[in-house]
């Protein structure tokens, strides 16, 4: 089942007492929100999911369109990894600040990430956070102009602005990295 095909699957409103709707929201979606709070750079991706989903079930009767529930999640999710990327940064510069220096990664980081995915991940994290939102959603989630735009809450033509920029820029930055 493709994306568009699984989109497709949660049209049913939430608004009423059976729970089969948002389970089945659930079990079609869970996976694919996790590896976008992922990429959007959250380190525990899942956790940042099911609070997505719990307050969503928490609000469902009380969302304008029912039928917009992906869209809230997704939404959620975007917002979510914003502030905990913004924690982790602080966090991180704490534990930099603390940590003895030359601490190297795991081994299995090291044998799973290798030199062109860490360069390209280096890249788009290097992204402002917009550009990096919008890259994700489009190209990963496969998600159309439209619906990049209703997720992060902003106009289409900044969408295709954000896209067009931050391809540009990757571009350069690993076109640099290989000469």
């Amino acid at each position: 089942m493709t994306y568009h095909q699984t989109a497709e699957v949660f049209a049913v409103p939430l608004a009423g007492s059976d729970d089969g709707a948002y389970e089945e929201l659930f079990t079609a979606h869970f996976w694919g929100l996790v590896r976008l709070a992922a990429l959007l750079g959250a380190d525990d991706a899942e956790d940042v999911v099911q609070e997505a989903f719990v307050r969503l079930h928490r609000r469902r009767r009380t969302l304008r369109d029912q039928n917009a529930a992906l869209a809230y999640l997704r939404s959620s999710v975007c917002n979510a990894c914003r502030s905990r990327v913004r924690h982790l940064r602080m966090a991180r510069r704490r534990h930099a600040q603390l940590a003895p220096p030359g601490e190297v990664g795991s081994a299995e980081q090291h044998v799973v990430l290798d030199e062109d995915v860490r360069a390209l991940l280096a890249a788009v994290a290097g992204l402002p956070r917009r550009q990096r939102e919008v890259l994700v959603l489009r190209y990963w989630l496969d998600l159309s102009e439209r619906d990049t735009a209703a997720t992060l809450g902003i106009a289409l033509g900044t969408v295709k602005a954000h896209a067009a920029r931050a391809i540009a820029a990757l571009g350069t930055r690993l076109k640099e990295d290989t000469e």
